[in-house]
């Protein structure tokens, strides 16, 4: 039996109008947020980052495809992993359906990882996936753009994430080893040294600028199952690592 509270309709609609007017307020201050957003400052982007890609080698004005925005996502995905972070593939499930919608805007949306571009492919063929994906592999730009970590950094316990230095270094006997093995075949710190993210950028007159980004609980707009559960009934009614890839679940639908 549930334990809920229980109500008329009349009584669930007052509660509804009520809750209308706070889901309003919410909404007009995400629209403020996104104006926020985009008075940012641009940042211009001297240094040549290169990518390799289905199509070969490319600039990072190259991923722009011909239109004059880009939206990265940084997918975690390092050259030592069996596959890809499993979180960032729940979030990857619904590129898809969006990139021809972006494209048909003036902007691309674009996966970026550190693992060599056949690793990518491979398990972009597992997924099913068609998104664009282009792999940095022995290059600066997760590192620039503070979703790949360095060796010192790690150590020191200062890894810049999120615009501020964090220790992900985990307890002694934490089980984080065992729980990256189990996901994506590394140790804790070999996972952990990559993180998720979204930037974005604009090419204006052939100079490419970064204008956003966003880490941690920042892109949780885009994983699209969070935003359904959120308006479930029990909601995300998280108690761990509950969710897998979408081809590990026992049933498929």
């Amino acid at each position: 039996m549930t334990n809920h509270t229980i109500g008329t309709r009349e009584e669930w609609l007052a509660a509804r109008l009520e809750l209308l007017e706070a889901e309003k307020a919410l909404t007009r201050r995400s629209d403020e947020l996104a104006r926020q957003r985009q008075e940012l400052p641009w940042v211009r982007i001297d240094k040549e980052y290169r990518f390799e890609t289905d199509d070969g080698t490319a600039s990072l004005a190259d991923l722009f495809s011909g239109r004059s925005q880009l939206l990265v996502y940084h997918f975690m995905f390092g050259p030592e992993y069996t596959a890809g972070c499993p979180s960032c593939s729940a979030i990857a499930d619904g590129f898809d359906a969006s990139v021809v919608h972006l494209a048909n805007h003036d902007v691309t949306l674009c996966a970026v990882s550190r693992a060599p571009l056949a690793k990518l492919q491979g398990y972009k063929q597992r997924m099913g996936w068609s998104f664009p994906w282009a792999s940095s592999f022995d290059g600066d730009f997760n590192y620039d753009f503070h979703v790949a970590h360095t060796k010192e950094e790690w150590d020191a316990g200062a890894v810049d994430y999120n615009f501020r230095a964090m220790d992900f270094r985990p307890a002694a006997a934490s089980g984080l080893d065992e729980f990256a093995s189990s996901i994506v075949g590394t140790d804790w710190e070999t996972f952990r040294r990559e993180g998720p993210g979204v930037s974005a950028f604009a090419l204006d007159n052939g100079v490419v600028y970064h204008t956003y980004s966003a880490y941690e609980r920042g892109v949780d707009g885009l994983w699209g199952m969070q935003q359904w559960l959120d308006r479930a009934p029990l909601g995300r009614n998280e108690t761990g690592f509950w969710w897998r890839r979408h081809d590990e679940y026992d049933s498929q639908s």
